[in-house]
């Protein structure tokens, strides 16, 4: 998997790049390399790697719940009395 998200990655820069160097020459294909570029960073490798990385993790531990709100306030109490 981080292979293919390398991959993606790789080629949308070398998309992007290749845009911009002629833009000045073919405006509108460049743009659509830029453009796809683009897309392929934040609709294809950004997903790609949020997948690789959050999985085997509870979603639980993140969620900011009435619980945690107590124990975040709980622990400032005890750092400011032993201070």
């Amino acid at each position: 998997m981080k292979y293919l998200i390398t991959i993606v990655l790789l080629l949308s820069i070398g998309s992007i790049l290749y845009g911009f160097s002629i833009l000045e020459e073919q405006t509108p294909l460049g743009h659509k390399f830029i453009g796809s570029g683009t897309v392929g960073i934040f609709l294809v490798a950004m997903p790609l790697f949020l997948i690789m990385a959050s999985r085997g993790k509870k979603m639980k531990d993140y969620m900011l719940t009435n619980e945690k709100i107590r124990e975040m306030q709980e622990k400032e109490t005890r750092n400011t009395d032993n201070q």
